[in-house]
């Protein structure tokens, strides 16, 4: 009996080992990058709690708005050097581990270990995976709705916008290439020319608000150390643990460091047995978080100004889906109007037109934005939180918004789905559906934005504003977020 006993126990061992071998394999890095994160590594993860509307049979696409991030690119000039410094400071570590004889744990990749950038002039260029990211999607844009693409291309029906950074630029190539494949007489791929325009660095206010809104700018450079505070006791935690896991005297810097060549390595490189490997799931999770919220309060609802300054882009696109609406309404024939407007830009541009939306947030968190009021940081893992940045903006992530005439409908003729990387969203502001009708979204959603005054908001100080404005909700809110004598996260620093 006591065998029998043994062999049940052993079995029964043998079986957690199994489980927590399966659940650490089933654990996919490249998931967990945050805003680093390839858009094939997560455009099929939806929510899975969420159920998405239907689109009746009587409604028909007449127009798409598309607001997409540039696909996967190379590190920045400015992190290739980083990254080669690591190097030269690894080796160091090393050796001073070998004359204190700990050098047993090392992993053999890190000896010698040299960036793969190495001696690479330039960076920031979108990379060939990024080319199919934006290209493939773009075949499955025009496979979903043929309606929508079965004209002959011109520049005044399909319009393609992007800023003037080469990575975005080259990502509106890539997508209209997949788009009108097939469409013209260039090459094996009959391919076409089309147009990719864009405004000056300067002037561009619809893909690039955040470069001309003085504002914003001051905001996070006064916030950035900040936000460095909220993550130095989670790199403090790991670099800890790290440094008596392989006995190398490794700092919270190197920690940082180690962690962006881990997201550059399994990103660009599909290399996850390397810098991605110092770290376990649960530390790779609290990087993560930490990534997050730099997102979440430099872009996203950390501050009203950081979403609010695009309302220039939301004005164009809810401009758009009237001037299709009128155009249906007036039966122009086809090719005689736009059909797509297509939009091609950067995190800074897609994180703040998510929060437009009011993508992304947690029971009455929308409500709350509404009074302006501030939100609470996402929760730290092991919690569950909506706020991901490898879901909100990976490389090559977006959001469209499609507008359907449904003639039968007899409450509106007219409906806007928002889909984000794909998948139908839900939005709070049309009752948690991810369709509303287009009236609905234009004084739900759009209208508490469009408001405010895109100069108003950029150019006009801070202190003008608090002192005109006396006891008003926003000052109150800014006294809240930023009291006299205390760090500027305030009480958002306990949360940790």
């Amino acid at each position: 009996m006591a065998r029998d006993m043994a062999v049940a126990l052993l079995l029964m061992l043998t079986a957690i080992v199994g489980a927590r071998s399966g659940a650490e394999e089933a654990f996919d890095v490249r998931k967990h990058l945050s805003t680093v994160t390839r858009y094939g590594a997560v455009k099929d993860v939806a929510n899975s709690a969420y159920v998405p509307s239907s689109v009746p049979n009587d409604c028909t696409p007449i127009h798409l708005n598309l607001v997409a991030r540039h696909g996967t690119r190379s590190p920045t000039k400015k992190r290739l050097r980083e990254l080669e410094n690591l190097a030269s400071h690894l080796q160091e570590l090393i050796k001073d581990a070998e004359q204190k004889k700990l050098a047993h744990d090392i992993p053999a990749w890190l000896r010698g270990w040299t960036s793969p950038w190495k001696g690479k002039v330039n960076g920031g260029e979108l990379i060939s995976k990024g080319e199919d990211e934006l290209y493939d999607l773009g075949i499955r844009i025009r496979e979903r709705f043929p309606e929508l693409f079965s004209q002959d291309y011109h520049p005044d029906v399909y319009t393609l916008k992007a800023t003037q950074i080469p990575r975005a630029a080259a990502s509106a190539v890539a997508f209209g290439m997949g788009l009108f494949r097939g469409k013209g007489t260039l090459g094996p791929g009959k391919h076409r020319a089309f147009a990719v325009t864009s405004e000056s660095r300067a002037s561009d206010i619809m893909l690039r608000f955040f470069e001309s809104c003085q504002n914003y700018k001051d905001f996070r450079k006064k916030q950035e150390p900040a936000v460095d505070k909220l993550k130095e006791p989670i790199l403090d935690e790991i670099t800890g643990a790290i440094a008596s896991r392989y006995k190398l005297n490794f700092t919270r810097q190197d920690t940082s460091a180690l962690w962006f060549l881990c997201k550059q390595e399994a990103s660009l490189l599909d290399i996850t047995n390397q810098a991605c490997a110092l770290f376990n799931p649960n530390e790779i999770a609290l990087l993560e978080w930490t990534n997050d919220l730099e997102v979440f309060i430099l872009k996203g609802y950390g501050k009203a100004l950081n979403y609010r300054m695009g309302v220039p882009l939301l004005k164009d696109i809810v401009q758009s889906m009237e001037e299709a609406i009128q155009a249906n309404e007036e039966k122009h024939p086809p090719g005689s109007y736009e059909k797509a407007r297509l939009r091609f830009a950067h995190a800074e541009t897609v994180v703040p037109f998510s929060c437009l939306l009011g993508l992304f947030l947690e029971g009455s968190e929308f409500e709350q934005i509404q009074r302006e009021q501030p939100l609470p940081l996402p929760s730290k893992p092991p919690h569950n939180r909506n706020w991901m940045g490898s879901i909100v903006a990976p490389f090559g992530g977006n959001n469209m918004l499609v507008l359907y005439s449904c003639p039968a409908n007899l409450s509106s003729k007219y409906f806007v789905q928002v889909l984000h990387n794909e998948h139908p969203t839900p939005m709070p502001g049309c009752g948690g559906a991810d369709s509303c009708p287009f009236e609905v979204f234009k004084e739900k959603i759009a209208a508490p934005h469009l408001k405010h005054d895109y100069n108003a908001l950029c150019n006009v100080k801070v202190d003008q504003v608090e002192q005109s404005s006396g006891d008003s909700k926003l000052s109150a809110l800014y006294r809240w977020l930023f009291p006299p004598g205390i760090d500027e996260l305030g009480s958002h620093g306990t949360e940790l």
